[in-house]
């Protein structure tokens, strides 16, 4: 899988089977066959696209979504706060677009793994399809209800991004191993607060509830401030270990 990027720095999935068009010019089919990382594609209009090989928040930016999907903020607290790592294996529920579990596969490497349950039979199938085209072979998408049982063990991480996840602890601290972490997402602060009660409830460890608000610096030649808008409320995390 390539990606083209143009002189705006607007990126594209380069397509195998036919031309690429846009409004900078074609690129016939012929140079895309030949197009290695680096090169520099030309198009009728003679206008520059350069190749480059895509990492996970580059094709997930491009990918096909048909869903919301979590913010890199977000992801990116739930990959500091547990720790997970290389051979780690991990059950991840809501698939969506894959967006996270393409994150988790991208982490633990080709000695873990990731299987991923999704309920809608048309969001598992564009999940499935965005995790071939990434090129990840970690990650199994089920087209299952969580609801009905996990039958993966001895995990690293569950990571739950559904309307009740609190239905489910019960069987999350079976499927932990000793140290491994349950990590929610949460739009609304009631989901995150029956949550917390309930892992408290069945003995977890280190529950915590975050929100993260991320706001951009804006440089200009006549100062530096904060930029007038920020990425604020996206939802709550909720974090919870087996001890």
């Amino acid at each position: 899988m390539k990606v083209i990027m143009d002189e705006r720095g607007k990126k594209y999935l380069l397509p195998e089977d036919r031309e690429f068009h846009s409004d900078l010019g074609i690129i016939k089919k012929e140079q895309m066959e030949r197009a290695t990382i680096g090169d520099v594609l030309i198009t009728h209009l003679d206008k520059e696209f350069k190749v480059i090989k895509p990492n996970v928040n580059d094709f997930i930016d491009l990918m096909d979504r048909r869903c919301a999907i979590l913010y890199q903020k977000d992801i990116a607290t739930v990959l500091a706060r547990t720790g997970l790592g290389s051979g780690d294996r991990v059950v991840d529920a809501g698939t969506g677009a894959a967006a996270s579990a393409l994150n988790f596969g991208n982490i633990v490497g080709p000695k873990g793994h990731v299987t991923s349950y999704e309920i809608r039979e048309d969001f598992a199938e564009v999940a499935k399809k965005n995790v071939k085209n990434f090129g990840l072979d970690n990650i199994e998408i089920k087209n299952k209800d969580i609801k009905e049982g996990i039958e993966e063990e001895e995990l690293d991480l569950i990571f739950l991004d559904l309307p009740k996840p609190f239905e489910i602890l019960e069987d999350v601290l079976d499927s932990l191993k000793l140290g491994g972490w349950l990590s929610i997402y949460a739009p609304y602060i009631q989901q995150a607060e029956i949550s917390y009660n309930i892992c408290k409830k069945l003995g977890f460890s280190n529950i915590d509830i975050v929100e993260n608000l991320e706001r951009g610096i804006e440089v200009r030649p006549q100062g530096v401030r904060p930029k007038t808008r920020m990425l604020g409320h996206t939802g709550y995390l909720v974090f919870a270990r087996k001890l």
